[in-house]
């Protein structure tokens, strides 16, 4: 009798110790199946985390300013008029930009009455300041668009068929008002964006002067 209990006892032990080891490896399989799981999304998390990271960096640092607008009181087309019929907006990529494609970059212009979205017109470009006068340099176009006058460009990125500014370029963007608006009269509310491909878009606003004794004025 004492012999069959010991062949119970030792049978019983051995069941609960096969159980153990199967539930033990079931343990470490899931655990190794989870630990896989949370590795790949650990490592498409970073991925992702990293791609926002740039693209929000690029998004910040990259941008247009503005830095000065001009006007000149003329003529347009059969016009003589006493408006602001041609404008020049001096712009430069901003502290920390990437390259700004000027021929993907877009101008808005509104009056609160119309609103204008220029595109780059590759036939408007010069590369330098005609020596009459900024405003003789055939860069002014008689339709709805903007041509590019180049200032400071030291790596000669800024050309007629892909203009591209950087570091130190400074470059003119140049308007026809007569063709946009017919003209900006005295005390005109005008204001607008430069928007280049990505980036901060460069903002102005200013109203025309109160009359035009003068044919060349600072606007902004």
């Amino acid at each position: 009798m004492r012999n069959i209990k010991k062949m119970l006892k030792e049978d019983d032990i051995g069941d609960m110790g096969i159980g153990a080891m199967i539930v033990f490896i079931a343990m470490v399989l899931v655990a190794g199946i989870a630990a896989s799981v949370l590795i790949q999304t650990a490592n498409r998390l970073e991925i992702q985390a990293m791609k926002t990271g740039q693209e929000t960096t690029e998004e910040v640092a990259t941008g247009i300013g503005v830095e000065d607008i001009a006007g000149q009181k003329g003529t347009y087309g059969a016009w003589t008029a006493n408006s602001i019929l041609n404008i020049t907006i001096c712009v430069s990529p901003r502290s920390g930009s990437k390259d700004v494609d000027l021929s993907n970059t877009v101008v808005e212009l509104s009056d609160s009455t119309t609103k204008y979205l220029l595109a780059y017109n590759t036939t408007l470009w010069s590369g330098s300041p005609d020596t009459a006068g900024i405003f003789n340099t055939v860069a002014f176009a008689g339709d709805a668009t903007f041509g590019v006058i180049v200032l400071e460009d030291a790596d000669g990125s800024c050309v007629a068929a892909n203009p591209v500014i950087n570091r130190g370029d400074h470059v003119l963007l140049t308007i026809s008002a007569g063709a946009c608006f017919g003209g900006l009269s005295e005390r005109t509310d005008i204001w607008g964006m430069v928007i280049p491909e990505s980036g901060a878009p460069g903002v102005f606003a200013f109203r025309t002067p109160a009359s035009y004794p003068d044919t060349v004025y600072d606007l902004y």
